[in-house]
């Protein structure tokens, strides 16, 4: 890798972890002023794929075999649901806990390499489910609700593991997208296929009309659609230098900015502690790639 590529690198991890925590503030602040989770999460998918269309007539080329469709239809099911499930969870519950769980995403990579592959963790990935399960602690404990094994039963937090899960899965079709084609293909598809199935989604649970969207949401609505674009193109451009583990690593630096952002946009008590909290949590997650 030459030194312009690790600086591009470096530049395309810092733009998605921003990206990806102001999108979550802006969703939050849709859900709260009324906008549905499902419909939010379908106008921006479909916006995006409007402009992503052409990608397939330019690039359509680069196909390199029908497992390009198979990931691609995959990758779209699985990123619809998950982010669905993570507008969801914004709605009701608060972003600088939220953010912080994403962080479980590297501990079910490790239990589904050991189910799956038979990989037992050694002590670096011991260390870093230590880490993790410690951090959240720090993050979801407050003197008005102490963590218990309640906490797991609030929907925000199920619809957040979740969204975790699925888009943990997408990250790795996506990769898979990638070797089949080109970054810029990969984004084409994840736009049209993510606007198709959540589009599916609106019909399926959509029971009211929507909200009538007046001009400030319209404006939120397009930042929104800016981010999501610029994270997906930095999240693309990372996979094809990167495994998806180390870079799904990197990812959680977002955890921070949206415990900050929690405080700043929402007013979110506990700034320190989440902080310290979640800084811990990042450190788990990148012992777990470093056992990888």
């Amino acid at each position: 890798m030459t030194g312009s590529t690790l600086v591009l690198l470096s530049l395309a991890v810092l733009i998605r972890v921003f990206s990806s925590s102001y999108a979550n503030v802006l969703q939050k602040q849709l859900t709260g002023r009324g906008y549905g989770a499902i419909l939010v999460n379908f106008y921006s998918y479909a916006l995006l794929a409007i402009v992503a269309i052409p990608l397939f007539i330019v690039y359509f080329s680069s196909i390199k075999s029908a497992y390009f469709w198979i990931f691609s239809i995959a990758g779209g099911m699985a990123g619809a649901v998950g982010n669905s499930f993570l507008v969801k969870a914004l709605e009701t519950g608060n972003l600088s806990v939220l953010g912080p769980i994403n962080a479980y995403k590297s501990v079910v990579g490790l239990l589904l390499g050991i189910v799956l592959l038979q990989e037992l963790p050694g002590s670096w990935g011991l260390l870093g489910i230590g880490l993790i399960i410690t951090g959240s602690y720090i993050v979801l404990d407050s003197p008005e609700e102490p963590v218990s094994i309640k906490i797991f039963r609030k929907k925000e937090i199920q619809y957040r593991l979740l969204a975790l899960l699925l888009t943990g899965i997408e990250a790795v079709f996506i990769k898979r997208v990638i070797q089949e084609s080109n970054a810029m293909l990969a984004f084409g598809s994840w736009a049209v296929f993510g606007a198709l199935f959540s589009w599916l989604l609106v019909k399926k649970y959509q029971r009211l009309p929507g909200k009538q969207w007046d001009q400030p949401a319209v404006v939120q609505l397009v930042v929104l659609i800016a981010c999501i674009a610029a994270m997906q193109l930095t999240t693309l451009y990372t996979l094809q230098y990167l495994p998806v583990g180390y870079a799904l690593a990197l990812f959680q630096l977002s955890i921070l900015v949206s415990v900050f952002f929690g405080y700043r946009f929402f007013k979110e008590a506990h700034l320190q502690r989440k902080l310290v909290g979640a800084a811990i949590m990042v450190l788990g997650s990148v012992l777990i790639v470093l056992e990888k």
